[in-house]
């Protein structure tokens, strides 16, 4: 494996990296204009293999739990669930890009590398006779990230479900439906961890259970409040969880739903519009220069606080004046101030608790190396094949380079909404 230094030197000579009047891993000014058709593309395949590299090697070969460093607040205890949530979140993210179709030469060569890491990976995972089996009951944080391996199953299962072999599915099911131990949750976004899960056994053609599913569904949707958010239980957060969590994964529960039965189609239609707006606002947050407001709790998941922006982008659901390329350049902006930042990664190439550099502080009870692998649902979009649209078209400005250099846009207003969403029950004949 390179070197972090080896790493951004070798990018840097394909023009991907760069600062103005700065030395190159000086984050303070990082480059935010627009690189060449294809160059962004590049870049963000390059810093997914920096990112998964370390966790897919390691799973795939049953030494995650010795090699993993552990970065944690003084007494968090966070040992016996920060492998799984470095597995699942990363999954969650990196998923699309597995199953991406139409790549060629060395991304085509990447991917299939990262695919069989990634299934040997689900195997070890899940593998009760592994040394890397994984906690999916004990405490409530595996409930979290049982839900973050299985949305990242439910984007990509031509490639990490239809090709495993039948034991290894009855791995995956019997670990999923092991978190079902820890109660339903019911006061804040961990609703949809247990819908998560629900949905992915749903897809597996496994029985669900309704509190779980459908009645945490309609829980999420009882705290909206406008103009695409959710408050997180009764009470508006002001943080980033209705993109970490909420709007992702009631967009791909629900498309779950409605796949199985019709009776979700008005549901899944309203979650989507409220979600559109969402990722119309997380544009906006993108200041010029490629940064965003560091507000509430979890900032250490770095560039993952743009999931919502993300996934639209990556189903093709953007606003219809919010441009693909204008995203692509405002969300490459902030990934580049971002994993550029110095101390990012440790000397074995791990993720450090931060959110722009090493900032150990930032890291509440909660956090722990695993976390910070959510950054990687800020790359939903890999998931386009090369000629997308996202990919292909010429660099553009996002809106606030836009506002900020003068040029005359339309203003910005809220959408009009929807109050209530009825969520049928799921057709559980046969």
């Amino acid at each position: 494996m390179n070197t972090r230094r080896d790493f951004f030197k070798s990018a840097a000579t394909l023009g991907l990296l760069g600062a103005t009047g700065l030395p190159l891993m000086d984050a303070a000014e990082v480059k935010t204009e627009p690189a060449a058709v294809g160059d962004d593309r590049r870049y963000w395949v390059s810093i997914t293999q920096k990112i998964a590299r370390p966790v897919l090697e390691n799973l795939a070969r049953r030494e995650l739990k010795k090699n993993m460093s552990v970065e944690e607040k003084a007494g968090a205890k966070r040992a016996n669930c920060t492998h799984l949530e470095a597995f699942g979140r990363l999954l969650c993210g990196i998923s699309p890009w597995l199953a991406a179709e139409n790549l060629s030469g060395d991304e085509l060569t990447s991917q299939q590398e990262f695919l069989k890491l990634a299934q040997a990976s689900l195997a070890a995972a899940t593998d009760p006779q592994s040394p890397d089996f994984m906690n999916f009951s004990e405490g409530g944080q595996p409930l979290v990230d049982a839900a973050f391996l299985a949305q990242g199953i439910l984007r990509a299962p031509k490639a990490l479900w239809e090709p495993l072999a039948p034991r290894v599915k009855s791995q995956i099911i019997a670990a999923l439906k092991s978190s079902r131990k820890i109660a339903t949750p019911a006061g804040n976004n961990w609703v949809m961890f247990a819908a998560t899960v629900e949905a992915a056994l749903l897809e597996f053609g496994e029985p669900t259970l309704a509190p779980r599913l459908e009645g945490c569904v309609r829980k999420m949707l009882g705290w909206y409040v406008g103009d695409g958010v959710y408050g997180d239980g009764d009470f508006f957060h002001y943080d980033y969880y209705n993109s970490f969590v909420i709007h992702p994964m009631l967009v791909d529960v629900l498309a779950t739903l409605k796949k199985h039965d019709a009776a979700f189609a008005p549901a899944h239609a309203v979650v989507l519009k409220r979600a559109r707006r969402y990722a119309e606002i997380q544009e906006r947050l993108i200041a010029p220069e490629g940064t965003f407001p560091a507000v509430g709790r979890s900032i250490t998941y770095r560039f993952g606080a743009f999931q919502t922006l993300a996934q639209m982008a990556g189903q093709r659901q953007l606003p219809e004046h919010l441009k693909p390329p204008q995203v692509r350049c405002a969300l490459t902006a902030v990934i580049r101030r971002m994993i550029e930042a110095p101390g990012t990664f440790d000397a074995n190439g791990w993720l450090q608790i931060g959110f722009c550099g090493h900032q150990p502080a930032l890291g509440e009870t909660y956090i722990s190396t695993g976390s910070l692998y959510l950054c990687s649902a800020g790359l939903l979009p890999l998931g386009l094949p090369p000629t997308d649209e996202f990919w292909s078209a010429p660099p553009a400005k996002w809106t606030a380079q836009k506002l900020w250099s003068g040029e005359n846009l339309p203003a910005d207003h809220a959408m009009s909404d929807v109050r209530i969403v009825t969520v049928p029950a799921l057709n559980r004949a046969g």
